[in-house]
């Protein structure tokens, strides 16, 4: 058994939880943030998609807490309340980064539809974000903390299962 097939992450948008299994046995079961606008597959909807997804890639291994990251890439800047105020519009992505890609032809791979293209990430989020309530604008928002362990614990390639 490859390292990524032994680890698999639930993710309910109903409950706003993420588990993260290891066979039967739960190894993390954390609040999270998922789209303010609810699920939905298609681009431009700012909606978490559903189903059967992978982690494509991990991005920002040995960056420090609260990194801020732009298009993938670290910006140079730390996250503080005072750069907060500066740019009041920026979706914060900070720390890590898991990058989903859809497994599922026409549900959320290909097309209109595809994880992947839509930027669809589980990443950290400033501390002043509430968890267990809709928010994000798809993407699956954690504690940094919380992600940085599950960053450390699963490789490339898990799968990921999104569902309400």
């Amino acid at each position: 058994m490859s390292p990524a097939t032994e680890f698999m992450i639930d993710i309910n948008l109903t409950t706003q939880r993420l588990q993260l299994r290891k066979g039967e046995k739960v190894l993390m079961d954390v609040l999270v943030s998922s789209a303010k606008n609810g699920p939905g597959e298609v681009a431009g909807s700012e909606c978490t998609p559903r189903g059967w997804h992978q982690i494509r890639a991990k991005i920002g291994a040995g960056c420090e807490t609260n990194t801020v990251f732009v298009g993938r890439r670290p910006t140079g800047e730390i996250y503080t309340p005072e750069l907060s105020q500066q740019h009041p519009n920026r979706d914060w992505i900070l720390t890590r980064i898991l990058w989903l890609s859809g497994l599922e032809r026409g549900c959320n791979r290909l097309g209109n539809v595809d994880t992947m293209r839509r930027y669809i990430y589980i990443h950290g989020t400033p501390d002043s974000v509430e968890m267990g309530c809709p928010g994000s604008h798809g993407c699956i928002r954690m504690r940094n903390s919380e992600l940085m362990q599950l960053f450390d614990i699963v490789p490339a390639g898990t799968r990921v299962l999104i569902h309400e």
